[in-house]
């Protein structure tokens, strides 16, 4: 190693500026001109025998090791280590007798290449001008060495291009519309620090949550995802038909009467970590296609599962962040650590009125309440549990900022959940209200299998009504109730919300790739 620098080090040229990409424009056209221009570059090096695909580039490093390994260099201060190191172009000056650029890594780190005339030839630098555009793949071999001005650098000796770009990057100085990054998700992970973070950020829930589960001594298991009925939730759910069965099947809406069965047959604690699927309206916290747990424990109640749902988010939020005291997207702080707050629906319900609501009130009053506050509820086959609850989301929910776990909801709502022990007319279930929005929610669960057919019986009234989320009568779950369930408490939760909660973002921020309306092009809904 040397402290005497060998080459010269004018000072280095601001970053070329990005190109703008409008996706909307390009939809639906011939081939915008840069990208004809760059398929023309790649016919031209095939011609040349060059290949602008290879299948390896002698990388011996990566650009995070370089960074870490020679943090401690000084201004002009040069090596003569060599390394190999491969990344995307994402800044780029090529003119003169020295160029610059910039590749990251995945994780979005930056490394410098120089290559000048004096190291590569002129034949070399040439080709790399002509060649090498933004966005391609880059691999540069070369001495480690910190510029004049303290910029870490490799000073290139070879290169080659690794996997060309047929289209250019998006500006990446500029804010980009939240719809041109959920449809052109690889781009927005590209530009876009934030949304490679989230991504980390979610993995890391998501081993936290799994980890919690097994220190609790639950086991992860799988259910189906195509099932003949769909239920454990009320929900609308997706159709679609098996050919070799020549039968309906339903995507699934929950994973519940699976999980439970599972518990019939001995598995005192048990949880699944999938997809689900809901035919319904979508906003910045729905979406037809979700991430979803379940959790089911013998020998416990929905106030045991309220201590382990609230030791999952505070574990994930220090797992993953390493504090409860949590910072979101706006910059407002929210803590998720301590004990929760727990109220009462009714009892919510009535303090917002100032009027006593009790589950026994008729339908009629709780209507004229809501028809008082401009609320329609006549159309989802109104019962008098489904309108307290359009009340108390009207009235309460949407302003329970902190941890609020929202308790004993009315039995007509709740079909697979145990009635009260001492309140008549609700049940022992909870929902907890992060941030104005319902995250999970929490029973101590209905056991009972001839209490259990008279709840099913009920809902298929309901269908029959007109009701599209009433649960079916599922036999196949009756038969296996029947065999005995243990008293237990269960509990259900989006993990997709689970991430607005902790970071403050919207929903399809937390979801990689969205489902989302298809553009007037025709393309596809995502992964377009």
């Amino acid at each position: 190693m040397t402290d005497a620098p060998r080459t010269p080090d004018p000072i280095e040229p601001p970053a070329e500026t990005d190109v703008d990409l409008d996706i909307d424009a390009e939809a639906g056209t011939a081939d915008p001109e840069q990208v004809r221009v760059r398929k023309e570059k790649r016919e031209r090096l095939l011609a040349q025998g060059i290949e602008p695909y290879p299948v390896e580039v002698p990388v011996t490093t990566t650009v995070e090791a370089v960074r870490a390994g020679y943090a401690h260099l000084e201004q002009g201060q040069e090596t003569d280590d060599v390394v190999g190191v491969a990344g995307r172009v994402v800044h780029l000056r090529n003119t003169g007798k020295l160029c610059f650029v910039s590749i990251t890594d995945g994780e979005g780190r930056t490394l410098q290449v120089m290559l000048s005339l004096a190291e590569v030839g002129e034949e070399s630098l040439a080709a790399f001008k002509t060649d090498i555009d933004l966005g391609d793949f880059l691999f540069a071999s070369g001495r480690v060495i910190s510029s004049r001005r303290g910029e870490l650098s490799i000073m290139a000796s070879t290169w080659q291009l690794a996997s060309k770009a047929l289209r250019p990057l998006p500006t990446m100085h500029k804010e980009t519309s939240e719809e041109t990054r959920v449809r052109r998700r690889y781009l927005d992970l590209i530009a876009r620090p934030d949304a490679r973070d989230m991504v980390r950020v979610r993995a890391g829930v998501m081993r936290s949550l799994r980890e919690s589960f097994h220190d609790r001594g639950y086991l992860e298991v799988e259910t189906p995802t195509l099932q003949t009925l769909a239920g454990g939730a009320a929900a609308r759910p997706f159709v679609t038909h098996m050919n070799a069965f020549d039968v309906a099947l339903y995507l699934r809406i929950a994973t519940e009467l699976f999980l439970k069965q599972a518990v019939v047959g001995g598995v005192d604690r048990v949880y699944e970590i999938g997809r689900n699927f809901r035919n319904e309206g979508v906003d910045s916290s729905h979406s037809p296609e979700f991430s979803a747990m379940e959790a089911y424990e013998a020998w416990t109640d929905y106030d045991g599962i309220a201590d382990m749902t609230r030791g999952l988010v505070q574990e994930a939020a220090q797992n993953v962040f390493g504090t409860t005291e949590l910072t979101l997207a706006d910059g407002s702080p929210y803590d998720v650590g301590g004990e929760w707050a727990q109220v009462s629906l009714y009892d919510a319900v009535s303090h917002a009125l100032g009027e006593e609501i009790t589950p026994q009130v008729p339908l009629a009053e709780l209507q004229r309440h809501a028809a008082a506050l401009g609320l329609d509820v006549s159309g989802r086959a109104p019962t008098p549990g489904k309108v307290a609850e359009e009340l108390f989301e009207h009235l309460v929910g949407d302003h329970l900022h902190a941890p609020t776990f929202v308790r004993d909801f009315p039995v007509d709502t709740s079909p697979l959940t145990r009635a009260h022990r001492s309140k008549p007319g609700v049940t022992e279930k909870w929902d907890l209200y992060i941030r104005g929005f319902e995250l999970a929610t929490g029973y101590s669960e209905l056991i009972d299998p001839v209490v259990q057919r008279q709840r099913f019986e009920a809902q298929a009234l309901l269908a029959a009504a007109g009701d599209p989320e009433a649960m079916r009568l599922d036999e196949d779950f009756l038969r296996a109730v029947e065999h005995a369930l243990p008293p237990m408490g269960g509990m259900g939760m989006g993990v997709d919300r689970l991430l607005m909660a902790l970071t403050g973002r919207g929903i399809r921020e937390t979801i990689l790739f969205p489902l989302i309306k298809p553009t007037s092009s025709g393309a596809p809904a995502h992964r377009a």
